[in-house]
């Protein structure tokens, strides 16, 4: 079995106690993870038995022998995809485009028979991102993977780059070098205080080092303002599921970022892009942010808006959303 499969299911498909058999889906896991979890096990099933899941023919209209090739190809593409599917929408995408061949009917069944997102209601969003630097950007970033918890709300985030990236090799300062090897030397010594106090030592900085895939990298902080949009504070309304969105969108993965410039805030001001999407487009088309209009004028993204508002998703739910700038004004002002 792939190692991303083996991932998703020792994580995701835990047993379940008795006294939890309410709350579970038709595949004995709570409703909150049926999507990705139920999938993984059957494909890990398949991988052994080649038996498609019973109850199966209940949803979708093809045969046994159809349903099993699709469960061939979906394994190979789980397998491929990296980074693997985590989020039950991420999962919907791929049995989509894996699958873009075959019945709509059988293609929205196996969806619904998993819980997960029929088509229509998945934001379409551009593949891909620029191929040269745009015009404008001063520079570009690629960042270490992203940490849920370094998402302050819907549209800022807290990234790290490492060191041995070429732009930031040549600009570490001196002590912030030596703290690092002096820190890798007292854990190699088990001397844990000192570590935590040149790790101190090196946060004060600006940087941190960081674990990935069990290997130590000194890697320089960047908070990052997105570009163009502007979504709920964390107090208003659908701030926290504007946190949530871009925390789902950006955890564990590595960012591709094209900085503009910076605010009165030292916040880097940048395009950032997730696995080829552009990930203030998402925000839009989910309606989890505003076109940004007083400092960005492009029209993409008022288009964007547009379509959310029209569809009523997210925020445009709300009959009279309040504006997060005119909110910011009304605290400022007392009122």
């Amino acid at each position: 079995m792939g190692n991303a499969l083996r991932f998703l299911y020792g994580h995701c498909c835990k047993p379940t106690t008795a006294g939890d058999s309410d709350s579970l889906g038709p595949h004995g896991v709570s409703a909150a993870t049926v999507g990705v979890s139920a999938l993984s096990l059957d494909l890990f099933h398949f991988e052994i038995t080649s038996q498609v899941p019973e109850g199966l023919d209940k949803h979708v209209v093809s045969s046994k022998k159809a349903q099993a090739n699709w469960y061939r190809k979906l394994l190979e593409s789980w397998k491929e995809a990296k980074p693997p599917p985590e989020t039950p929408e991420e999962v919907a995408r791929l049995v989509i485009q894996t699958l873009k061949r075959h019945q709509k009917a059988d293609v929205e069944g196996l969806l619904a028979f998993y819980g997960l997102q029929l088509p229509h209601t998945l934001a379409q969003v551009s593949a891909g991102g620029p191929t040269s630097l745009p015009q404008g950007v001063k520079f570009e970033m690629q960042t270490l993977p992203v940490d849920p918890k370094a998402v302050a709300d819907g549209d800022t985030i807290t990234v790290y780059v490492s060191t041995t990236d070429t732009r930031e090799s040549s600009s570490v300062p001196g002590e912030v070098h030596t703290a690092a090897v002096q820190r890798s030397k007292a854990r190699a010594e088990r001397n844990y205080g000192k570590a935590d106090a040149l790790q101190k030592k090196i946060v004060e900085a600006g940087y941190r080092v960081i674990n990935v895939q069990n290997e130590e990298i000194l890697a320089r902080k960047y908070r990052i303002r997105l570009r163009g949009i502007d979504a709920p504070e964390s107090s208003m309304p659908y701030g926290k599921e504007a946190k949530e969105e871009l925390a789902n969108l950006v955890q564990g993965k590595c960012l591709r970022v094209f900085v503009y410039g910076e605010d009165r805030y030292r916040r880097c001001v940048g395009d950032i892009y997730c696995n080829g999407m552009f990930v203030q487009e998402v925000m839009l088309k989910k309606g989890f942010a505003w076109h940004y209009t007083a400092y960005d004028k492009r029209r993409e993204l008022e288009t964007w808006e547009k379509e959310a508002r029209a569809k009523r998703v997210g925020l445009w739910a709300s009959s009279n959303p309040e504006m997060p700038w005119e909110w910011r004004k009304d605290r400022r002002e007392g009122r």
